[in-house]
């Protein structure tokens, strides 16, 4: 299991979880953080098309406003591990969750947890289409967007409260 959206301004926590087949070695899967978008959909198609296991959930903008990050980054794990019956559970981080385990970096080590990464991105990405230049994290152009017109309800008032503090 792995989730994207974390760090964004706006939009969904999403995560994904992948149970791969035998077929998974012709995937060249990698951590979708270092993959282009084009290599991300060709994978995805592919992972699709393997027979994969797949499952996606996502917390909303709303939910992670109201109850916070650090609860929606479990939730949508605990969620994701209701949908799926698996032998063992394994999720990106450094979480503590009954029945999970958590790996760092298991999105660069492990193959299921590769896929569920791109998985997870490519469904976000496509949920985040309308903010073509950003996608919803805090980009240059972003933050002086919501300077200039404000948040929407898409946004995460916390995180944007942090994003348009000044640094010293």
């Amino acid at each position: 299991m792995d989730e994207v959206g974390r760090g964004a301004l706006a939009g969904p926590l999403v995560a994904a979880a992948t149970i791969l087949n035998a077929q998974r070695s012709t995937l060249k899967l990698n951590d979708s953080k270092k993959l282009t978008a084009k290599q991300r959909l060709k994978i995805y198609g592919k992972i699709k098309r393997s027979g994969a296991v797949i499952a996606v959930e996502e917390i909303s903008a709303r939910q992670i406003n109201t109850r916070g990050m650090g609860w929606a980054n479990k939730e949508v794990f605990r969620r994701l591990k209701n949908k799926i019956p698996a032998d063992k559970y394994i999720a990106d981080g450094n979480l503590k969750i009954a029945g999970i385990t958590s790996v760092v970096k298991a999105d660069t080590k492990i193959p299921e947890v590769m896929a569920a990464s791109i998985v997870a991105k490519v469904f976000r990405d496509r949920i985040m289409d309308y903010w073509q230049s950003n996608k919803g994290y805090g980009t240059k152009y972003h933050i002086s967007a919501i300077r200039e017109h404000g948040v929407t309800k898409y946004h995460r008032s916390k995180f944007v409260r942090t994003a348009l503090k000044p640094h010293p």
